[in-house]
């Protein structure tokens, strides 16, 4: 998934949700999807553009202020016809969508994705995790106690992430018949992922 189609993929998503206008979607974007933390009205409006360009996305104007002022806010919604392209791109599951920042974004919308997408891309993921641990502990070069410190640090979150895919795979597994998105039991440590560096 191309940073670009992985935007348009989230916004579609949290349009699914609710209505935006560009500056709520551009704070969800920033504060839900690690992805997205950097990004920019620059590179948000020309995507809301050519999503309403390809008929996937509608905006309404409204005053921003409710009465006779000059400032108008647009708020975005959903059409149709992008309901049908989110779905779309929900149920892929090739290798690019447990790719970093691909992964993450997939994982915020698994409630719109179907069980047998999901267990594909999380056994992708902790393929991919699975064979970086296996490097890391072939190749790591520890020449001083910093460098040993910090490969030590990434084996150990490598090590964890594995792990939580593992719970998250065997959730999974038991719920064959589960609605997307449904939880049997939400307190369950599967679902609470391990800390990363971007969020200790």
């Amino acid at each position: 998934m191309r940073r670009r189609e992985m935007l348009e993929f989230a916004v579609l998503g949290l349009l699914h949700e609710d209505p935006l206008h560009g500056y709520e979607l551009r704070r969800r974007l920033n504060t839900r999807l690690g992805a997205f933390r950097a990004l920019s009205f620059g590179t948000l409006y020309p995507c809301l553009a050519s999503l309403q360009g390809q008929g996937l996305v509608d905006g309404d104007s409204a005053r921003a202020d409710g009465g006779g002022g000059r400032r108008q806010r647009i708020t975005y919604t959903i059409t149709e016809a992008g309901r049908a392209a989110f779905a779309e791109l929900a149920g892929r599951s090739d290798p690019p969508s447990w790719a970093d920042d691909a992964f993450d974004v997939r994982v915020a919308f698994f409630a719109r994705t179907e069980r047998e997408v999901r267990l594909r891309i999380l056994e992708g993921r902790r393929a991919r995790l699975a064979e970086q641990l296996r490097a890391m502990r072939e190749g790591a070069t520890r020449a001083d106690r910093w460098s040993a410190a910090l490969a030590a640090h990434d084996e150990d979150a490598t090590e964890r992430a594995v792990a939580w895919l593992d719970e998250l795979i065997d959730a999974e597994r038991r719920e064959p018949h589960a609605r997307p998105g449904t939880l049997s039991d939400p307190s369950h440590p599967a679902f609470n992922p391990p800390p990363t560096k971007e969020n200790p």
